[in-house]
């Protein structure tokens, strides 16, 4: 499972993936103490944003890969 930030008149960038396996794999400038990812199965998938604030202010997308 792959999350996604798409700011105001900006592009989508990756915050984090997950596998089935519950690995959390987060790209630079984001942290699991503001983007916690909950993976229990293959077929769940949870992020959660902590303490929002109004820089967090964006569409979130996620997206799966077929294998």
């Amino acid at each position: 499972m792959y999350w996604y930030q798409q700011p105001p008149r900006s592009g989508l960038k990756l915050i984090a993936s997950s596998t089935s396996w519950r690995y959390n794999s987060y790209e630079d400038g984001y942290s699991e103490a503001k983007f916690e990812l909950n993976r229990e199965s293959s077929n769940y998938a949870l992020m959660t944003i902590k303490n929002v604030t109004p820089q967090d202010e964006a569409m979130y997308f996620c997206a799966t890969s077929g294998h």
